[in-house]
């Protein structure tokens, strides 16, 4: 269903708890909110929903175009919103285990909204999908593999929030997403930080359950997992009570002894409370930690972002987390701070003006999100991916583009790109280098010449130089080969060399140190045309299966770059050529996954940044 067609697109979003139900109507052609409310203290969930058609009609609110659910827990399985189906129905249920307090009450409106508004598409918007960027390093518990193996990782919460966030800071600042390092902090009775590194969650403060990380408002976030046994030792406390005190009756409310509304312990430390002032310090302290923890991990910050109801109201609370990271480079002005009075979507700056780190406070607006990913979900429609059969022949000729099509898959060794500068000073004065054998994509060629890339435990020999001569060196290899060199690598995708790790290349005459060093992400070449016909377009990430006759898998994660001059192939690396066990290359095919997680996620990358000298790996 395309916007075009309509004069409007409503899409009624439907957030169920255990005993409340919040719902909005939003045109999101508009953009603008045509109804929002809250049943509280319902009996039962279907019981709050069934009453909704009838507020909306009173509000004079007519047909719905979609429903937006949202959905906390979605696993490993659902990496993004997707039209809800038998199969998708399922698959939420299966993640009830790792959700049993959030997950069922989504369940019942899914069922109870699907019999109220019949044939009208549902979709369901994950709480976890947005984190499904985050890299193992980060989301992997250090516990036995049988443990991992039931599901037992860190997936994080509050990403229609963060996501919003991270969308909102890029258009204030007037920057793209995909050249921010956000730091997000959604604080409010449930409380998490997320680290956004160029457009994606790269961590988060809450794990498996929204119950790790910050302190909260009746939630205790990190603690000692030994405080089970010892618990039930001391105090005879099941395994269940624990759980459940650790829930419902810590964080915030237990400390300050008042509640865990950070109005009224604000005002309980103004008088004197020790018990008020020690929560706040805790709450502060917490937050302030995560925020230097997530900038060590990106190399840096260039955003903090405060939101949910403490983050958005409280300036006491903004200005104590704030302290003390001026060695970030973050200076507040605690007179811009105080004056923040949000209303709609203002994103003020709370920073001083010669502060290097942006300080941006903005409502959460996870109803509209949801009605946002809804609507984009239904307009993208059926990704329609035809089968691309096992052959092997690329698409050499500017013939009209065939779906049905092959896409080759080229193993890309480890090389290296240079500047004209560092050639000279590698293989000498003057130096110019030569073309041993031409490339795929026309225009690229790899030379004679190769260097040895050296890192603190051990040197890579004989790496190939390509060619032409770029702006910038870029050094790309496996991970594997991280691992050998003893250097932490990024994935990045290549010309994405800012930040990245200082390595020393040795040539015949002469040796240099530079940054550029880059774990390739895994990528497809597509002429323009190609990815028009196949419904794509420069920046989107697709899922990829490979058929190699001998280990068929799915990659993730996987960019479109395009160009009119490309020769439509995927590029990976021997790593990757590996798992697929594949020698020479092998065909992909874009495929539909069970769970609609096959669909396009939306993430783009601006093709600013993506320089035509820079598409070759």
């Amino acid at each position: 269903m395309n916007d075009s067609e309509h004069d409007a697109f409503r899409v009624l979003t439907i957030n169920a708890g255990s005993s409340s139900v919040k719902f909005g109507v939003f045109d999101t052609v508009a953009h603008t909110q045509l109804f929002q409310a809250e049943i509280e203290r319902a009996a039962h969930v279907e019981d709050a929903i069934d009453r909704i058609p009838g507020m909306l009609k009173a509000k004079g609110v007519a047909a719905l175009d979609a429903i937006g659910h949202r959905v906390v827990h979605g696993g490993t399985r659902f990496r993004d919103a997707c039209v809800i189906d038998p199969v998708v129905l399922q698959g939420i249920e299966e993640c009830v285990p790792l959700a049993p307090l959030h997950n069922p009450p989504a369940l019942a409106g899914i069922k109870v909204a699907s019999a109220a508004w019949p044939g009208v598409p549902q979709v369901a918007v994950f709480d976890t999908a947005f984190h499904q960027t985050i890299p193992p390093r980060a989301s992997t518990y250090a516990v036995p593999e049988a443990w991992r193996e039931t599901g037992l990782q860190r997936y994080g919460f509050h990403g229609t929030s963060h996501k919003y966030v991270m969308l909102r800071v890029a258009e204030e600042l007037r920057s793209p997403a995909a050249e921010l390092r956000i730091v997000s902090c959604h604080l409010g009775n449930g409380a998490s930080v997320c680290a956004i590194e160029r457009g994606v969650s790269v961590d988060t403060s809450m794990g498996m359950t929204p119950l790790e990380g910050l302190v909260m408002g009746t939630r205790s976030g990190d603690v000692d997992p030994g405080v089970f046994s010892y618990l039930q030792r001391s105090l005879g406390l099941s395994v269940a009570d624990i759980e459940d005190a650790l829930y419902h009756d810590s964080g915030l409310a237990a400390l300050s002894g008042a509640g865990h509304d950070m109005r009224d312990i604000e005002k309980r430390a103004a008088d004197g409370d020790p018990k008020a002032q020690l929560a706040i310090q805790v709450y502060a302290y917490r937050a302030r930690k995560y925020i230097g923890a997530y900038a060590a991990a990106m190399g840096g910050v260039d955003v903090v972002a405060f939101t949910g109801g403490i983050g958005e109201n409280s300036a006491t609370m903004r200005g104590r987390i704030c302290s003390g990271l001026s060695f970030l480079g973050l200076d507040l002005d605690d007179g811009r701070n105080a004056g923040v009075r949000l209303s709609g979507s203002a994103a003020p700056q709370i920073q001083r003006d010669h502060s290097r780190v942006r300080v941006v406070v903005t409502k959460t607006r996870e109803q509209w999100m949801i009605a946002q990913e809804a609507a984009r979900v239904l307009a993208h429609g059926d990704p329609g991916f035809a089968t691309i059969g096992p052959a092997l022949e690329a698409v050499r000729a500017p013939s009209p583009p065939d779906v049905n099509a092959p896409i080759p898959v080229a193993v890309s060794a480890h090389h290296v790109h240079l500047t004209q500068a560092a050639v000279e000073q590698l293989f000498g004065p003057g130096h110019r280098l030569t073309i041993r054998n031409g490339l795929t994509q026309p225009g690229f060629w790899a030379a004679e010449e190769t260097v040895d890339v050296i890192g603190p435990r051990s040197t890579v020999e004989r790496v190939r130089v390509l060619g032409p001569c770029r702006a910038r060196n870029q050094i790309e290899i496996t991970e594997t080969e991280a691992y050998q060199l003893g250097i932490d690598v990024a994935v990045r995708l290549s010309g994405d060399t800012v930040g990245t790790p200082v390595v020393t290349l040795r040539g015949p005459r002469g040796s240099i140190e530079t940054d550029g060093l880059i774990v390739a992400k895994r990528h497809i070449h597509m002429r323009t045309d190609d990815a028009q016909a196949r419904g794509l377009q420069h920046g989107d990430e697709v899922e990829v299966a490979i058929d190699s006759a001998g280990r068929d898998l799915v990659f993730r994660d996987v960019v479109i770059r395009t160009d009119p001059d490309f020769v439509t192939e995927m590029h990976i690396d021997t790593d990757e050529a590996n798992a697929a066990h594949l020698d020479r290359g092998g065909a992909g095919e874009l495929v539909s996954v069970a769970g609609c997680s096959a669909r396009l996620t939306g993430t783009q990358t601006p093709a600013s940044r993506m320089e035509k000298s820079c598409c070759l790996d």
